[in-house]
């Protein structure tokens, strides 16, 4: 089946989400194991929490996109490279950064597809959109802690095994 010009328009806003998701997982990841090896326990356990909610979205928009057209296969590429040897100072603000970006081409995603006649995959940008503003107000809250407090913050999270 020939895809039309609006499921082209659907289809690439699916991709370009689940590559953002994509990058969002393996940046989350990679902050997961660099707080777990500094001890940041509870903050390793949440990141990694979101990291996990990120590959369903990944997951909910490759299949949207298997949906529209069996043919087109799901992007696997990353939206941009990952970031390093970030400082747990700096991390949190990083990320409220990530989630408060991907909220608002969510809501952009999803005006395209209704434009284009797809109240389903609307619908998912909106559905995900959701979970993504809890993402930010996490990684947000969680900076502010650190603004604040400081070491004493940072100590109170501090977890031997």
């Amino acid at each position: 089946m020939a895809l039309t010009d609006k499921q082209k328009k659907v289809i690439e806003a699916l991709n370009t989400a689940r590559s953002m998701e994509l990058y969002a997982i393996v940046q989350y990841m990679h902050q997961h194991y660099t707080l777990d090896d500094a001890d940041y326990k509870k903050l390793a356990s949440e990141v990694k929490h979101i990291a996990i909610a990120e590959m369903k979205h990944a997951e909910a928009f490759a299949e949207r996109i298997k949906d529209i057209c069996g043919d087109e296969l799901p992007t696997a590429q990353l939206a941009q490279d990952i970031t390093k040897g970030q400082k747990v100072e700096d991390l949190f603000a990083f990320d409220a950064a990530t989630e408060a970006d991907t909220t608002a081409k969510y809501n952009e995603f999803a005006k395209l597809c209704r434009d284009n006649g797809d109240v389903i995959s609307a619908q998912l940008f909106e559905k995900i959109a959701v979970v993504e503003q809890e993402h930010f107000n996490y990684y947000d809250d969680t900076d502010t802690h650190i603004k604040k407090l400081g070491n004493s913050f940072l100590a109170k999270v501090v977890e031997k095994e």
